[in-house]
């Protein structure tokens, strides 16, 4: 173990999945509380495309302190505004819209990587890669951890308002649709950071699966909340762990212990009532 906790790609995989599980336990609270996890999965597949674009300029270009999560974030952003505006102005069918923007972000990053110069391995970001972690991106997460939790403090009365009745919330002069836009653009962050971990395709597995054994657990939001961190957290350090031990994928570890576990929650909850 204590080789284990030596090699610094391991260090810097458990520190990123601890601090990403603030950030998913908070976010992945109200993602399942307002459900909008489908949502949620238009933003994570889009996140591609910045991280694509961010891979093709570093190469073509010489920008060796391009970090791909930075495209990332402004590609993920740049879709929960879109995902958001649609959902408050048009009056398209948003289930196409949102199919169109999940489709789209996921090809456009798929065409960069495909022309960026040199070998780049996709399934690395679709996937996970504890391996591409290093001491800039540990930063980056903390930042972006950060800002989750302060906002997620600040607005958390205003949130709780809505997620019980939009419409009161709404009557009582509380800008729902702000808070909903807000709320996508805190998802899209969250997204970024546990996307080297688990990567883009299992990413939303780990925003919903806690919290919703959390919510078996409890009714009360904060409490879910605070088991989704911790739950979130044994999810991952368990994950890296057997991962490393057996020579898995991190990401697929992550999601089959968390899909495991909350089968056997479900199963228990049945069996409690019975």
């Amino acid at each position: 173990m204590i080789d284990f906790f030596s090699l610094p790609f391991i260090k810097y995989a458990f520190i990123a999945g601890l601090l990403a599980s603030i950030s998913f336990g908070v976010i992945g609270t109200w993602i399942v509380i307002r459900r909008i996890s489908y949502l949620t999965g238009a933003i994570a597949h889009s996140v591609l495309a910045g991280i694509g674009v961010s891979l093709f300029l570093r190469s073509r270009y010489n920008l060796p302190n391009l970090n791909p999560l930075f495209g990332a974030l402004a590609a993920g952003i740049l879709a929960a505004v879109i995902i958001g505006i649609v959902s408050i102005k048009t009056k398209e069918r948003e289930d196409t819209i949102i199919g169109a923007i999940w489709a789209i972000g996921m090809s456009v990053g798929l065409l960069f990587i495909a022309k960026t110069p040199g070998y780049v391995d996709p399934m690395s970001y679709l996937f996970g890669n504890i391996l591409i972690i290093s001491r800039g991106d540990l930063v980056l997460i903390a930042v972006l951890d950060a800002i989750i939790l302060i906002l997620g403090l600040l607005f958390y009365a205003p949130y709780q308002t809505i997620a019980f009745d939009e419409e009161f919330a709404r009557i009582r002069g509380i800008n729902t649709n702000l808070f909903n836009m807000m709320l996508l653009i805190m998802t899209a962050i969250t997204v970024v950071l546990m996307t080297t971990i688990i990567g883009i395709v299992m990413v939303i597995a780990l925003l919903t699966i806690p919290a919703a054994i959390a919510g078996l657990l409890s009714k009360k939001i904060w409490v879910i909340m605070v088991l989704a961190v911790i739950i979130t957290a044994v999810f991952t350090m368990s994950g890296l762990v057997v991962s490393y031990l057996t020579d898995l994928p991190s990401g697929s570890v992550i999601i089959v212990i968390a899909g495991v576990t909350y089968l056997a929650a479900i199963l228990a909850a049945k069996l409690f009532k019975h």
